[in-house]
């Protein structure tokens, strides 16, 4: 099944539904004909707030990032899930889940990502990617590393790419995915995304030779873009061979679980989620007394001290006296006074 989801380092978040994106040339993968994950004992029906916090998924191949919230729906019997930072079907790595009220904090996580690639030179794809319909291919042994580390400058920093075909990018209203599909011809547009660091840490000569590459980035950066133009740049083409994210909005792959992880939890009674603020630390937080607390619940907007706005950021994680998480804040000026309005109260 071609991959062409979308961007590799979206910051799409929010409980998922509707269809999935990408060129259906293949047989369905995903939870209801993929491989087992794990104790399959039924699960209760979804209900509301069952649980409330993260999981940090460890992703498998094959599957949708809309698959396995779904299948952490079924797992945890419960209805309000969601994800941040979709990935395409073939990659696999970090999937950040919300449960519950901490869906409405992932918004809030930070954007930046970051991923093990692996390019393939001398294939040319129409999803960019290995999954897609092979356009052009060649054989360049002579092709050398060096000759590659010539063009991997012009890929970091604020660069300009234009998403793959098979994208979820909206164009006069209407999907790329949905118009490649259909054969439609369209320009697609170019966009601005920032690469902050890009390594080789592989190279493996011979007629498709293949080059390994850690990524980090901002939000909705196309790993796959990035191949394609590699290799239009090199002169022999390329397309991404396999993707692993290894870092997405402050979750990162060495902590993360599979979903048979999960699913064992589950039926040996030990599942909890990780605490709804562990995504958040890059957040300023701002600690209220024990009045400005209740008013905070209360829906009130405590009154603060020049002392507690010494930060340039406006949006700040809000904990009580004794450190417990209450919500997500926005310092705001009115009149003479500075005070904490309310972005999510979750105590």
């Amino acid at each position: 099944m071609p991959s062409p989801d979308i961007p590799e380092s979206s910051p799409q978040t929010g409980p998922q539904s509707g269809p999935q994106s990408g060129p259906q040339t293949g047989p369905q993968t995903g939870p209801q004909t993929g491989p087992q994950t794990g104790p399959t004992s039924a699960t209760p029906k979804p209900t509301g707030h069952k649980y409330s916090g993260f999981l940090n998924l460890n992703k498998p191949s094959g599957w949708t990032s809309h698959d396995c919230v779904a299948k952490v729906r079924r797992l945890l019997g419960m209805k309000k899930v969601g994800h941040a930072g979709t990935l395409d079907p073939a990659a696999t790595g970090v999937l950040p889940i919300a449960l519950g009220k901490a869906t409405r904090l992932l918004q809030y996580l930070p954007s930046d990502k970051a991923y093990r690639a692996v390019v393939r030179f001398g294939t040319i794809t129409d999803t960019d990617d290995l999954d897609g319909q092979i356009l052009h291919q060649q054989l360049v042994p002579d092709l050398t590393l060096d000759t590659i580390r010539a063009f991997l400058p012009q890929f970091v920093g604020q660069i300009k790419q234009i998403p793959p075909r098979y994208s979820a990018i909206q164009v006069k209203g209407q999907r790329l995915y949905d118009l490649a599909r259909q054969g439609k011809a369209i320009d697609v547009p170019e966009r601005t995304v920032v690469v902050h660091d890009l390594q080789v840490s592989h190279w493996q000569p011979g007629d498709a030779p293949e080059l390994s590459l850690a990524v980090s980035c901002g939000a909705g950066t196309y790993i796959r873009s990035i191949a394609r133009d590699l290799g239009t740049a090199v002169g022999t083409g390329a397309t991404l061979a396999s993707l692993q994210r290894t870092q997405s909005s402050g979750f990162d792959l060495d902590s993360s679980g599979s979903l048979a992880d999960i699913a064992q939890q589950v039926d040996d009674g030990t599942f909890s989620p990780l605490p709804p603020d562990i995504g958040l630390q890059a957040l300023p937080a701002i600690q209220l007394n024990a009045a400005s607390t209740q008013d905070w619940c209360q829906g009130k907007r405590p009154s603060l001290a020049a002392e507690q706005v010494d930060t340039p950021q406006r949006i700040v994680r809000v904990v009580g006296p004794d450190n417990s998480f209450l919500g997500v804040g926005e310092i705001r000026a009115i009149d003479q006074a500075v005070v904490l309005g309310h972005k999510v109260v979750y105590a």
